[in-house]
């Protein structure tokens, strides 16, 4: 599944052919949007459910089709569940879950407050084991998650997206 244009860069469309009835009706929707949008109103109100259900399906779509990377003999030293993940995301060039971040989230989150908080992580697991932890996660996150569990997730959440990695890597073959 190709994107024609990355999601960040805009789009401009225009119709040379509108007819005053379309201008009418156009305005008219404007209207009835800016009474039913107010300013206060939070982000996920705006999102309709069907609309994240859309952008969930692609999304799990996509995170399919990207392989799990199996040459993995790097060593790599990591402080934190997030910093490995974000080494990982670097070394082998590929995003990792929505689900996967929030579970490194999660797990960094365990640690406060423990009698070895300070302790760097990767003198108490060996960096070896924690990365084929996340792989594993990974596996499970990108080939049986649903689309819908992810949208409910999504819509809770208006800040969703900071888990949503911005690496688009190039796929190889793009059918299933």
């Amino acid at each position: 599944m190709e994107r024609a244009a990355p999601f960040g860069e805009q789009v401009d469309i225009s119709s040379g052919d509108s007819s005053s009835s379309d201008t009418d009706d156009r305005k008219t929707e404007n209207k009835q949007l800016k009474n039913y949008i107010t300013t206060g109103q939070p982000v996920n109100e705006l999102i309709s459910e069907d609309s994240m259900i859309r952008r969930a399906r692609m999304y799990q779509e996509y995170m399919q089709l990207v392989p799990i990377p199996t040459h993995r003999g790097s060593v790599i030293p990591f402080t934190s569940w997030a910093g490995l993940a974000a080494s990982i995301k670097q070394l082998y060039g590929q995003p990792l879950h929505y689900l996967t971040n929030v579970h490194m989230k999660q797990w960094d989150q365990m640690r406060f407050n423990t009698n070895d908080d300070d302790v760097p992580l990767d003198t108490i697991i060996h960096p070896s084991k924690a990365e084929a932890s996340i792989w594993l996660i990974e596996e499970v996150h990108r080939r049986a998650s649903s689309h819908h569990y992810i949208a409910e997730l999504w819509l809770a959440d208006p800040m969703y997206h900071a888990y949503v990695d911005p690496i688009f890597p190039k796929l190889q073959n793009s059918t299933k």
